[in-house]
């Protein structure tokens, strides 16, 4: 099993708290050459022991380092894989997209609230999501390009990951429980394959404070992935699936490697792998 450590060089973690952890692991560290993240360092512990214990030690010495890992089987490579599936709101995007278009109404704490509550798996997605857009009634639609316009951007490391994965092969999926307004944009702005989200719906150009069609939940995420990987000739197993909130996680249960990415504990602790502190891209310094 190898151990993959990364930081943001602007962490400047010392060579002494990297051996300490490969230690840990019963291992030496060296340093990727080969690192495909451009502000990030990386180093590979070979013959890594995997158990729980060493696992515990691990993740408490990584955090208090500010370091992410990965235990990997040294096998695996990008190419294993054909499709990358990716949730939308603070994960490929820093926004919660819902909270920034209810603060045009001065009601962004309380969609926050319930945001964030659905988000750790305490409120039903689709309940959430009901309450948060019934609270949107009345809005300019115009409000969603202003959204958009200012306040959208991408996850840190997000375009090098893209062009990574692209230039290999794989295709993309985006699907999200946000809003096609902004999936739509995404697919054309970053040359994606796929994309499923909710509708708003607009009469009159202001928002009624309802969604159009079915909601993308949890189940409908996962069905969205499995609907795509046929389309792709793949298995679930040959993708791999990034999110951040308790929606996500039954897509992520299906894939041949989930990633959780900035994500509440709930996720953090059901996930392959983990990024808190490198940007998206990180998983390319994964898989050879």
């Amino acid at each position: 099993m190898n151990l993959i450590l990364q930081a943001l060089k602007s962490t400047a973690v010392s060579q002494s708290q990297v051996d300490a952890i490969a230690a840990l692991a019963g291992a030496r560290a060296e340093k990727l050459a080969d690192a495909r993240v451009p502000d990030a360092d990386a180093w590979r512990v070979t013959g890594a022991a995997g158990g729980d214990e060493v696992r515990t030690a691990v993740d408490a010495a990584c955090l208090a380092a500010r370091l992410d890992y990965a235990f990997i089987d040294p096998v695996r490579k990008l190419a294993d894989f054909r499709l990358v599936a990716m949730d939308m709101d603070s994960t490929l995007i820093t926004i919660e997209c819902i909270d920034e278009i209810a603060d045009m109404q001065g009601l962004k704490p309380q969609v926050a609230e319930i945001t964030e509550a659905a988000m750790r798996g305490e409120i039903e997605f689709n309940e959430s999501l009901t309450r948060r857009v019934a609270l949107l009634k009345g809005l300019d639609a115009a409000a969603l390009q202003r959204v958009y316009d200012e306040r959208l951007q991408l996850s840190l490391g997000a375009e090098n990951m893209l062009r990574a994965i692209q230039a290999a092969g794989l295709k993309t999926l985006l699907v999200s429980g946000g809003f096609t307004f902004f999936t739509d944009r995404m697919k054309t702005r970053l040359g994606l394959d796929y994309t499923h989200s909710n509708t708003l719906e607009v009469a009159d150009g202001k928002l009624t404070g309802r969604v159009v069609g079915g909601i993308v939940n949890a189940d409908e995420k996962r069905l969205t992935v499995e609907r795509v990987c046929r389309e792709v000739g793949a298995e679930p197993a040959q993708a791999i699936v990034m999110g951040d909130g308790a929606n996500d996680l039954r897509m992520m249960g299906i894939s041949g490697l989930s990633v959780a990415f900035r994500a509440k504990p709930v996720v953090r602790a059901q996930a392959d792998v983990g990024l808190n502190f490198v940007g998206l891209d990180g998983i390319l310094n994964l898989l050879g």
